[in-house]
């Protein structure tokens, strides 16, 4: 990559995407703010739909500088096409917060974690993630996690990775652990 090329790319900041059926795709994310903050980058993780500050990375970005978890969900599941009035009022205070974090210089990387489900669980518009996107300020990464991203984020994005799964240990009857699923 040339250098004019490589400077027009970190201007213009580049829109991540990790999605599909497998685990990893939070681990994913983090471990580019792992990465980002070890270059002395300021990242923000918005969580949507999640609501529980004892995950592991919740604990572990408190003792990061310049790493931030902000999680706007409930402690408990969210039914599909049925959202109720505090996962929706939650959602939106998640994108406000969205646009606050994409429009400001404050962060150099923003993560919308689960996003892609919160869109299709019915709990956020895929219009006001695409404002968004639009409204973001020039030279700041985003990154969307969660399955089912829809095909206009894909088309958008510069990189796209789908998780695939090919077997998990919930299928043998292992329940979520500590440090693996959270």
């Amino acid at each position: 990559m040339s250098g004019e090329a490589k400077q027009k790319q970190e201007k213009q900041g580049l829109l991540m995407i990790y999605t599909g059926n497998g685990k990893g795709k939070t681990t994913a994310a983090l471990g580019l703010a792992m990465r980002a903050v070890g270059h002395g980058r300021r990242v923000l993780m918005l969580q949507f739909m999640k609501g529980d500050d004892s995950y592991g990375e919740c604990k572990a970005a408190r003792m990061l500088p310049g790493f931030e978890i902000v999680q706007k969900g409930l402690p408990t599941f969210v039914e599909r096409g049925n959202p109720g009035a505090e996962d929706l009022r939650l959602a939106g205070e998640a994108i406000a917060e969205a646009r606050d974090a994409l429009t400001s210089d404050k962060w150099d990387m923003v993560i919308l974690d689960e996003i892609n489900v919160a869109v299709d669980y019915g709990l956020v518009p895929l219009a006001a993630v695409l404002e968004l996107l639009d409204a973001r300020r020039p030279g700041l990464d985003v990154v969307l996690t969660g399955r089912g991203a829809r095909p206009e984020l894909v088309k958008r994005a510069d990189m796209v990775s789908e998780v695939l799964e090919i077997k998990h240990h919930y299928q043998k009857g292992v329940p979520a652990r500590e440090g693996i699923e959270y």
